[in-house]
């Protein structure tokens, strides 16, 4: 009798790839809304991975934020880093509407982790990161669109699996 185990273990570089998906993604969303600038993309993108590489990450979303502050379409996606895929799928189907009074925002969702560092700690990370990052309104329960699977991003065992809100 034989018995095989295989286990993945993943790396920083894993992380790194898993987000160039999230970044292609949000990247196409912006070109889509007409939102956000390649400039404004890639530091998100960079205080994500931030977040992601600290392991301080749950779920970040990319949400399309109405006049009156409502959100009308949203991607969550969610780290999954106790996975099992070795490869996920590719970026994409990102149909977006270009809404006038609209914006595109990233809204991150902290980890335990992050809730178990000090204020100095939060704040080391805070540093490393470009942009100025605040509290939101916007409610991320999305309990008024429809919910829907969408693709699930890996890298050797890191995980980002994507549900889409519309």
């Amino acid at each position: 009798m034989h018995t095989t185990t295989q286990t993945a273990t993943y790396t920083v570089v894993d992380i790194r790839k898993t987000f160039s998906n999230f970044q292609a993604d949000l990247s196409m969303i912006a070109r889509r809304t007409g939102k956000m600038t390649p400039d404004k993309v890639d530091k998100f993108h960079h205080d994500v991975l931030v977040l992601a590489e600290g392991r301080y990450l749950r779920h970040v979303d990319i949400t399309l934020v109405g006049a009156l502050g409502t959100a009308i379409q949203a991607s969550r996606y969610t780290v999954n880093a106790d996975g099992s895929a070795l490869t996920g799928d590719r970026p994409g189907s990102n149909d977006w509407p270009d809404i006038a009074g609209s914006e595109l925002t990233v809204i991150v969702h902290y980890s335990e982790n992050w809730w178990g560092l000090d204020a100095s700690q939060k704040q080391a990370v805070h540093n490393r990161q470009l942009l100025s990052w605040s509290t939101t309104t916007v409610d991320t329960s999305y309990s008024h669109l429809q919910q829907s699977t969408a693709q699930g991003y890996a890298n050797k065992g890191y995980e980002l699996n994507k549900v889409n809100f519309k």
